[in-house]
């Protein structure tokens, strides 16, 4: 009777750990730590866009692709009339400071950069229809832009400033709300400023004082022509383009003082979220190696 009874506990023994066994062997494709929420590498209130592990052979500049307007190229518009941002050179190659910041930043993402040189106020609008993934012109951050456009990080300051013909004493500076004014500190009424289309300078001296007294130019190099011809009385523009101006025109010089300052900043469409983390990330990048000090020494002497 006792070996039966130990026979039977042997059997039952045995059938346990068999049991246990056939256990563990279903549990062989549960998720491990690594593999659990490889859905979404960003927290939900970061910048940076969920992306999945397949969006890591990007560099670390999350999945972008689905966000170009054509695969392997980024398309930038921008205004060639804005030396030294953006410019041609003898054989109509656009050159200057935003297509070689625009260059860096296309092979740090592996794409060809494809360069639209259009209007201004052209190219605000390309980025917005979706005919180009960014801009880089010379572009100044503003509250009403931004209600349509994504900006990046700033990676240069714009200080605007006054043209006048050599000699000319009517206009000495300006107040507090930018209005020109003569020697005496008078407001003048009667005044027209040029400026080019579409860009901020526009809408300051629009601003301080009236569409009627601001002719609106298709350029900066015509702003200036007519400023010699003496259909406007003054062009205001970004100093480094009026300092380019200015050493090539004879018979121009620059008031005293800045008319604003200001942050250049590239811009994506609104809500293009990929594309800017890329774009941002990447020339966050290139201000911290020094590569865009050293493109912005390129064009522009030290003082």
């Amino acid at each position: 009777m006792k070996t039966w009874k130990k026979l039977l506990a042997m059997l039952l023994a045995l059938g346990l750990v068999c049991s246990l066994a056939a256990c563990g062997n279903g549990n062989d494709t549960e998720e491990t730590p690594s593999q659990a929420g490889t859905e979404s590498t960003a927290p939900a209130d970061s910048e940076e866009p969920a992306v999945s592990d397949a969006g890591t052979e990007t560099g670390g500049y999350g999945d972008f692709a689905d966000a170009l307007i054509e695969p392997g190229k980024l398309i930038m518009c921008t205004n060639a009339s804005f030396p030294p941002y953006e410019m041609t050179d003898d054989d109509n190659n656009i050159i200057g400071i935003d297509p070689e910041i625009a260059q860096a930043i296309a092979d740090k993402l592996g794409l060809e950069l494809v360069i639209d040189n259009i209007d201004f106020d052209a190219a605000l609008l390309s980025v917005q229809e979706g005919r180009a993934d960014v801009m880089l012109a010379g572009l100044t951050y503003r509250e009403d832009r931004d209600l349509v456009m994504d900006f990046t990080d700033s990676y240069a300051t714009g200080v605007q400033v006054i043209i006048v013909r050599e000699g000319d004493t009517t206009i000495a500076g300006t107040n507090d709300d930018l209005q020109l004014m003569d020697a005496d500190g008078n407001v003048l009424e009667d005044i027209q400023i040029g400026v080019q289309r579409g860009t901020t300078g526009e809408i300051y001296c629009q601003d301080a004082h009236g569409t009627d007294h601001v002719t609106s130019l298709d350029n900066g190099s015509v702003a200036v022509q007519a400023l010699l011809n003496g259909q406007v009385d003054c062009v205001v523009i970004d100093n480094g383009p009026a300092q380019e101006y200015v050493a090539a025109t004879p018979g121009l010089e620059i008031l005293d003082g800045a008319y604003v300052v200001e942050d250049y900043c590239a811009a994506v469409d609104e809500g293009n979220e990929a594309l800017l983390y890329a774009v941002n990330t990447a020339l966050n990048e290139l201000i911290d190696d020094g590569t865009v000090q050293e493109i912005m020494d390129k064009y522009i002497a030290a003082e």
